[in-house]
């Protein structure tokens, strides 16, 4: 397991656990920021594993509001 990799498990672990959508946004678009340079870099192994997380946390965000948008009150 990469670096890149255990940091994201334990960002993704507190972010679940904190349940708050709008940080996974954050989260995501991060990802994306820092992906740029790294692509301009030809770094491209990091660059798109930070694409696929930020894919995960915007895919968290949208099944987080799903299941809250659901809830009768």
């Amino acid at each position: 397991m990469k670096p890149q990799d255990f940091l994201f498990v334990i960002l993704f672990a507190v972010l679940l656990i904190l349940r708050r959508p709008r940080l996974l946004v954050f989260a995501g678009l991060g990802c994306l920021l820092l992906a740029i340079p790294l692509f301009a870099g030809w770094i491209f192994f990091t660059a798109e594993r930070l694409t696929w997380y930020a894919a995960a946390f915007f895919l968290t965000f949208i099944v987080l509001s799903l299941v809250r948008g659901r809830k009768v009150q």
